[in-house]
């Protein structure tokens, strides 16, 4: 049986309410046409090919073909995307034009957002949430995703499962009864092919609200039940002649709290952009935007809320993306800028007899790496501008040896230097180490000494002191009063460093272990302890140069690509829930010939939630179950320092064959005896993570493990795992770990110090590169960003708050 001429009518008000975009029916409409060629009504002409026209002669010929259909004159809307109401299905009567609505006052984009129209104060607070309280704010509230609802199905052909839209008119709407406890609205549409249920929970509005006749888009993820498909709490949008903001394209979804929806979030969205997107300026300048082929800044607004496809949706997120990573680089060089401008260091000449006599008194010879990195740390310290640097190197690459190094010529000139670590356990190993490095025999170490103090390479006493905030007030006020009078060269530490309480004589080299444990406050007032002091950051967790570029853009980088000799390659294995009791064997057979273990453990104490094996209930089963005969020790961040000290000092005695621990051991432990790192959980660490624990063996002429245990790994963490297995390079799996984790987990902790970033990544490397590139086209040009086109720039950075310094001031 052929459709009738209503059929007809449907399929073209559906494709004018699709803005003529050849989407009404699956493949085209020109196949659907050409069955009516020879059973057109009176007056109707069918187009050779539909597809073949532009969206103008589409718009004028259904808008004709719709008037002869419904005995009625053409009205040719000028608008191309609107999209008029479909009539009911017997209606012979041509929709009046609904009148103007008043038009609402453009609010400044600086005004509070209740000067929007339909925003009271309880909605402003829950924006408030969201960090909206201005205009500006809720325009760059961007989508988290958006939702692909363009494809237009028949009802027969929606499939469950998958993210659909679809449009019918609706047969019944109703209020129901849903559960023992609950309503909500049931809704039946209908098209030339089927009809479709669709059910929203706890809303009975729409029940009320939606009528028979309406034609209506639907967009969600279809479901099976009982048999039948259904839609379920869908997003929606009754057709009509306003550009659709729900359905029918890619829909944006915002982040939310309580009390604010989606819904209404998207019709305030769309709103505020119509009232407002004009008086957002463009703030780069037009040499700029036409060299990197940049989407303008208003486009680039709208289009990263509503988007026609994704190429769009993407060149927009470009140019937002740029826009941060340009302020970001040109904040990072003004304060390198701001750390070496008008401030006179002292210069530390290099005393190139000591340098030789210290790297002759060393256990071993220097890598390339390290003589490379040693040179360019010293040639920084002997300019009149304070040394910014960064010494980037895997673990076990040496860094420690090019920091002492540098503290010895600090120590030579006459000042003093300063070493500040994260942790009390890694203090003590700087301490440690740095003393042996020095000439201090390391039998000797092994007590509770604060100061060490002896001949080196020098020629004449040094002291090396440790302040950390785990030691007696006695001997505490004793360290500073040493360290005010100079009596103490150099200071290792943790945060106990920068508090007031401790004053140098004369500071004038700050080393930062694991600067990204730090926040930029802690540095900054580690520094006001000395006259402009040279500054040396290190870090053994290899970062890659998006990230790199990001935390320590403001800073020149000397990285120790390559081991020292000897170094053997550690074996990596992935042991499965089966093969557990294997793995202990070996752990056992490791100790009997002389070796030590860790086993590392996610937690402190067990945890419902995450439902993995704690260090102190792991240390009870495998001294109880798993190695009775064998000496178990337990560590964790928990235990005072005297505890810490004690277990640590039992476990390099060899007093202890297996040390438990939480992730306190992932830097600074040296244990050469340690052949097996075994990691409980390992599912839950990062790849960076896991490189840093499987560092800590390895370091003695043995060949060494690491066991990495996960019962019931995700994908994304199998992943990981196998790239642990087949990757040794600290740098590739830095990179991996960028992009499966993110930035904001990328150091197995929330990362204070990472930028409020909403559009860019930190694996876009080459806008990044990008922005970098143009930040210091600008900066060498225009230091100061006083030139006219640059004013954009300054009033961006200003208005994004943190000043901005102009001639060498705070704007």
């Amino acid at each position: 049986m052929e459709p009738g001429p209503d059929t007809l009518r449907k399929v073209l008000a559906q494709e004018r309410a699709l803005g003529f975009q050849d989407k009404a029916m699956i493949g085209g409409l020109d196949a659907f046409l050409e069955r009516w060629r020879e059973t057109k009504p009176e007056g109707l002409t069918i187009p050779e090919s539909y597809k073949g026209l532009g969206v103008r002669e589409r718009r004028q010929w259904i808008e004709g073909a719709l008037a002869t259909l419904e005995g009625a004159p053409a009205a040719i809307d000028k608008k191309v995307d609107a999209k008029p109401v479909s009539k009911p299905r017997h209606s012979n009567k041509t929709p009046s034009k609904p009148k103007p609505a008043p038009k609402e006052d453009s609010p400044d984009l600086d005004s509070p957002v209740t000067a929007l129209k339909g925003v009271q104060e309880a909605t402003a607070k829950r924006l408030a949430k969201l960090g909206v309280t201005t205009v500006r704010d809720l325009i760059y509230l961007f989508p988290n995703r958006h939702m692909d609802f363009r494809a237009m199905n028949p009802i027969a052909e929606l499939t469950p499962g998958e993210d659909q839209t679809t449009t019918g008119s609706i047969w019944e709407a109703s209020v129901v009864r849903l559960g023992p406890r609950r309503q909500g609205s049931k809704v039946i549409i209908g098209d030339d092919t089927g009809t479709i249920e669709i059910v929203w929970f706890n809303n009975t509005w729409l029940g009320h609200s939606l009528k028979p006749n309406q034609q209506i888009a639907v967009g969600g993820r279809v479901r099976v039940f009982r048999g039948q498909k259904v839609f379920e709490n869908p997003e929606y949008e009754v057709l009509s002649d306003k550009a659709s903001t729900h359905t029918g394209r890619l829909v944006p979804v915002y982040p939310l709290t309580e009390g604010l929806y989606q819904r209404m979030l998207r019709n305030l969205m769309r709103r505020t952009l119509e009232l407002c997107i004009g008086k957002v300026s463009e703030f780069l300048d037009a040499g700029l935007i036409r060299r990197r082929g940049l989407m303008p800044i208003k486009q680039a607004i709208a289009r990263a809320h509503y988007p026609e496809d994704e190429e769009v949706k993407e060149r927009a997120r470009v140019r937002l993306a740029f826009n941060e990573l340009l302020l970001m680089q040109l904040r990072v060089l003004a304060r390198k800028r701001e750390w070496q401008l008008g401030q006179e260091a002292r210069p530390i000449r290099t005393d190139e007899e000591l340098e030789r006599r210290f790297v002759e008194s060393l256990p071993f010879p220097l890598t390339g790496a390290q003589s490379r990195g040693l040179g360019e740390v010293l040639g920084d310290m002997g300019g009149s501008k304070p040394m910014a640097r960064l010494l980037q190197g895997d673990v076990g690459s040496g860094k420690t040896v090019v920091a002492t190094g540098a503290l010895l010529q600090a120590v030579a000139s006459g000042a003093q230097g300063a070493i500040m670590a994260p942790t009390e356990i890694l203090a003590e190993q700087h301490f440690q180490t740095i003393s042996v490095l020095l000439g201090k025999e390391p039998d000797s170490l092994w007590g509770n000494e604060v100061v060490h103090s002896f001949d080196s390479a020098l020629g004449r006493p040094v002291r090396v002191g440790l302040l950390i905030g785990d030691i007696r007030q006695g001997v505490k006020r004793e360290v500073h009063r040493q360290i005010a009078e100079g009596a103490i060269d150099i200071v290792v530490g943790t945060q106990a460093l920068i508090q007031k309480e401790v004053e140098f004589r004369d500071l004038a080299l700050i080393v930062v272990d694991e600067q990204h444990r730090f926040g930029v406050m802690q540095r900054a007032a580690l520094r006001q302890k000395g006259a402009s002091p040279h500054l040396l950051v290190m870090t053994a967790t290899p970062i890659p140069r998006t990230l790199a570029l990001t935390l320590y853009g403001d800073l020149d980088v000397s990285v120790l690509d390559e081991m020292p000799p000897g170094r053997i390659p550690i074996v990596t294995m992935w042991v499965k829930p089966d093969q557990r009791k294997k793995a202990y064997e070996f752990v056992r057979e490791q100790v009997q010939m002389g070796r030590q273990a860790f086993v590392i453990c996610p937690l402190v104490e067990e945890s419902e939630a995450l439902q993995t094996r704690a260090a102190t209930k792991e240390y009870e089963r495998l001294s109880d179950d798993v190695f009775p005969d064998l000496r178990l020790g337990l560590l964790h961040g928990r235990l005072n320092s005297g505890e810490k000290d004690e277990v640590m000092d039992a476990f390099r005695r060899g007093d202890l064959d297996i040390l438990v621990s939480t992730a306190v051991v992932e830097v600074g432990i040296d244990i050469p005896n340690a052949t097996v790192m075994m990691i409980e959980g390992a599912e839950r660490f990062g790849l960076s993570q896991l490189h840093q624990f499987r560092g800590r063996v390895g370091r003695g002429r043995e060949k060494s493990y690491c066991l990495l245990l996960a019962d019931n790994p995700s994908e994304e963490a199998q992943e990981r795992l196998d790239l642990m297995t087949r990757t040794r390079d600290g740098f590739k799996l830095a990179e991996e770990d960028l992009r499966l984790r993110g930035p904001g987990e990328f150091f197995g902790t929330r990362q204070s110090g990472l930028p409020d970033l909403r559009m860019a990544r930190l694996t876009d490397t080459k806008l990044l590169t990008m922005a970098r590139e143009e930040a210091e086209r600008a900066m060498e040009s225009d230091p100061y960003l006083e030139l006219p086109e640059h004013r954009g720039l300054v009033a961006e950075l200003e208005r994004l708050g943190g000043g901005w310094s102009i001639g060498g001031n705070e704007a």
